[in-house]
Parts: C-alpha cells; sequence; structure tokens
C-alpha cells in the first residue's frame, strides 16, 4: 500500500528539524492538516448564507502557537457564514508530524492542516492529500497568478494541486540595543556588511569577556541562518532546477567562512544546542541573531521588547565597492500550504475553508492581525503595522530593497539536510570555528552528500 511505503520513508526523515514560514527553529512548535473520502456534497450559490455541508464541524492542526489566535478569528469569520464550526489545534512541531505520520498510515488524520516543503512531495506522491486541481478551476475567487510563484509551484505534483499558499515569510536580524548601548557598539543599520556584523559580534563577545555573546548561530536552522550567508556569496545550496548545488564553489567556500568567522565570535553550539537562539536573545546573553517573520511575535511579547530592534539582513559586498548591489542582498523565503485530507468527510467544506484562508479577504486580514505575511502577493502591506511600537518594516523591505529565493528543496529535502548537520557534513566546521581548513573541506564534503542524495532520488 502507498501509505504504509510512505509512513516508512518518513519515519526516516521526520526527526530531521524543519526550517520554513511557520518553520520549525529550537525555540519553535508546529503541525500539520487533512483530506476526503470523495462525497460529492451540493452547495448554495450564496457563500454568505452557508452551503448545504454535510459536516458541521472541521479540525484543524497548526504547529505555531503564535498564529493560532489570529487564524482562529479568520476561521470565526468563514464559520459566520458557512455554518461550519472550526476547531484551530496547535499540536508541537515533532508531534505534528509523528501524527500525520501515524494517520498517513491508515489512523486518524485532521481535516485542514498546514504542509511544508521539506514533506510535501512525498504526501502528494502517496495519495495522502486531497487533489484540489477541480475545485480550484470551480472557483473564480482563486488566480494562480496573484500568489508567490514557489509557493504555488510547490505544492503542484504532476500537474495537480494539492495545497494552497498559506503565507510567505522573509528574514531579518534582530538586535538588543541595551546590550549595543552596554559596550559601546553602534546599532546595526540595513547598510551592514557580514563583515560589519562580525565586527560589531566581535567587540560585544570580547568586551563583556564572554558573559554575553555578540551573536548567536543555531546551525540547524538554516533558512533564518546561513542559507542566506551562502546565497550572498554567489552559491547555491539547491540549483533553480533543484538537481544539483555549488556549495562546494569557491564562493560556497567564501560564504561558509563568513559563517565560521560568525560563530567563532558567537556562542557556541553547544550553549546553542542546549538553550536555543531565541531564548539567549530574550535572557539577554545574546545580542543578535537573525529569525523569521514567522517569530515576530515571540519577541514582541517579551518582557524586555522594548529594548528590541529589527534591521534588514547584512549584505555580502562581494564587488568590494562598498555598496549594496541588489543581488548581494538575499533572503531566504519560504510559505506554508493550506492541505486537507484525501479521505475527510465533507471535501467541499475542507476546500471552502482553504480557500477563504487563501482568499484576498483572508490573506489581508491574516497580514492586519499580524500572523504572517500573504501567500498572496500584494496583501502584506498592514503587517508592518500589526506591531505596535515595535518596527518591522526589515521583513518587508528584504524583498522590495533585496532579492528573495525560495528555500532549497528536492524530493527528499531533509535526507541530505540531515546528513549536512552529522559527522563528514558540517558538523566537526560547526563545534570547530577556529579553523578555517575543516570549514572548506566541509563544502566539499557537502557537494558529495547533496549530490549523492538527489542521485538517489
Amino acid at each position: 500500500m502507498k501509505k504504509k511505503v510512505l509512513a516508512l520513508v518518513l519515519s526516516s526523515v521526520m526527526a530531521a528539524s524543519m526550517i520554513g514560514c511557520g518553520g520549525s527553529s529550537a525555540d519553535n512548535a508546529q503541525t500539520t492538516t487533512e483530506k476526503t473520502d470523495g462525497v460529492e456534497t451540493e452547495a448554495a450559490t450564496d457563500s454568505t448564507e452557508g452551503k448545504n455541508y454535510t459536516t458541521d464541524q472541521i479540525t484543524i492542526n497548526i504547529w505555531d502557537s503564535n498564529q493560532q489566535p489570529g487564524i482562529q478569528q479568520i476561521a470565526d469569520d468563514w464559520t459566520a457564514k458557512s455554518g461550519v464550526k472550526v476547531n484551530v489545534e496547535v499540536i508541537d512541531w515533532d508531534n505534528y508530524w509523528t501524527l500525520l505520520e501515524a494517520g498517513a498510515a491508515g489512523g486518524d488524520m485532521p481535516d485542514v492542516f498546514w504542509m511544508h516543503s521539506n514533506t510535501a512531495q512525498m504526501y502528494m506522491e502517496n495519495d495522502i492529500l486531497l487533489d484540489l486541481t477541480d475545485y480550484i478551476s470551480n472557483d473564480s475567487s482563486i488566480d494562480k497568478s496573484k500568489y508567490y510563484e514557489g509557493v504555488w509551484n510547490l505544492y503542484n505534483s504532476n500537474g495537480k494541486q494539492y495545497a494552497l499558499p498559506k503565507d510567505h515569510d522573509t528574514i531579518a536580524l534582530l538586535y538588543n540595543k541595551a546590550i549595543f548601548d552596554q559596550y559601546g557598539v553602534d546599532y546595526p543599520t540595513d547598510s551592514w556588511t557580514w563583515e560589519d556584523m562580525y565586527e560589531a559580534a566581535k567587540k560585544i563577545t570580547e568586551g563583556s569577556n564572554g558573559d554575553v555573546y555578540g551573536i548567536a548561530m543555531n546551525t540547524s536552522n538554516n533558512q533564518d541562518g546561513w542559507y542566506n550567508v551562502v546565497y550572498d556569496y554567489g552559491a547555491q545550496i539547491i540549483t533553480e532546477d533543484h538537481k544539483g548545488t555549488t556549495i562546494g564553489s569557491d564562493e560556497g567556500k567564501a560564504g561558509m567562512e563568513m559563517v565560521r568567522k560568525l560563530i567563532s565570535v558567537g556562542a557556541p553550539q553547544s550553549v546553542v544546542a542546549e538553550t536555543g537562539t531565541d531564548s539567549l536573545f530574550i535572557s539577554g546573553k545574546t545580542a543578535m541573531i537573525t529569525q523569521g517573520s514567522w517569530m515576530i511575535n515571540t519577541f514582541y511579547t517579551a518582557e524586555n521588547h522594548a529594548d528590541y530592534a529589527w534591521a534588514m539582513l547584512p549584505y555580502a559586498d562581494v564587488n568590494s565597492n562598498g555598496s549594496c548591489d541588489k543581488g548581494e542582498r538575499y533572503s531566504c523565503y519560504n510559505g506554508l500550504g493550506w492541505a486537507a485530507n484525501a479521505n475527510v468527510k465533507d471535501p467541499q467544506a475542507c476546500y471552502d475553508l482553504i480557500a477563504y484562508f487563501c482568499s484576498e479577504e483572508g490573506q489581508k486580514k491574516q497580514a492586519e492581525l499580524g500572523v504572517t505575511m500573504g501567500g498572496m502577493t500584494g496583501v502584506s502591506e498592514d503587517f508592518s503595522n500589526a506591531f505596535d511600537g515595535m518596527d518591522v518594516s526589515a521583513f518587508v523591505k528584504a524583498e522590495e530593497e533585496g532579492d528573495l529565493y525560495f528555500r532549497p528543496y528536492t524530493r527528499n529535502t531533509t535526507v541530505w539536510e540531515d546528513a549536512l548537520q552529522q559527522a563528514g557534513g558540517f558538523l566537526d566546521a560547526w563545534q570547530n570555528p577556529d579553523d578555517p581548513a575543516v570549514m572548506a573541506t566541509a563544502c566539499d564534503n557537502a557537494q558529495k552528500i547533496i549530490e549523492d542524495a538527489i542521485a538517489a532520488e
């Protein structure tokens, strides 16, 4: 059975850390969704008066508690139109995928859930997700051209669409003004290079005698961390055709050399692994971290949030001309998809809920409430104003003044992602950041790890 095969595959990769929009971080948790049983339902033409559904309740699984209140509010708006109650349940990241895997193998699955770039291909290929293609064709409110291309295409397999874009995210630099003031270091600006970041981190770490770290990088959090440095220096973790990598190139090694330097003046990886970058920052043990837009609420609601500020990610001055060409500043973006269980009781109701989440009305409200930026283009302008007293415009400027690249993925992303974190990958370099030679060797190893994994797909 395909479902049993999928369960075996998933059990070997779900232990890997995942990143992304509402992606995973060491300090964040996450969740999933469902499908239909092919029951056809009749629908009233006036959606505001509700449709003639065969279910009176839909269960949603997500993994990010920060987003739950806003998503529930949008779901309640749909309930008012449809008459179908929606329960939004938060399940931590690891258990989310464990439960989804169990459901794929024949157990219970939620009706609607989030899908992630690391696992989407496997779920789409194994008849686990509801095929939305015909529903979309019959729905004039859903226009493919209005969504971020990378997110839409991610959830398409063999010409069929299995999820609609929920959101997109960008990455920015978070810093603690009080720590910078204490050690007499100028605040980060949008004109910072990675070298500027290194020098500032070094001053703070050395000035505090190691009591406070200038920076903390969680190397397992690739999307909001070292991936961006590699792309800034001109290399690609995965090439645009998803068939190769240039991590072992001179450009890749230059980017990873900068990553090594940053780690060498920051929190040791043993400390990061034990505490997490977000906790180190909130506790005042580190002055800077890079983080994704999906995590803003964590810092906005923290006790010392008045000391926190955001700047755009630094850029790589690879031309040594002292100015930032657009192509030298990248932000990795990802996007979750709203999907449904293929065997859900009422597929039409589940699709209509998903379509509402992804409609212009739902997407704009998502941004206004500060849940996340939209998966639809041009609807996120109010996101910057959702956090009174905290300027989060750096996330919007990341795509207006820089370049976005979609989070690298292949059919079995977690295979090579996990291997890069192990011995034979970057582990020795992460643990020995004072030796440039170790990092250069690790880049060569990474080149082969990724190429071999792609060849085996």
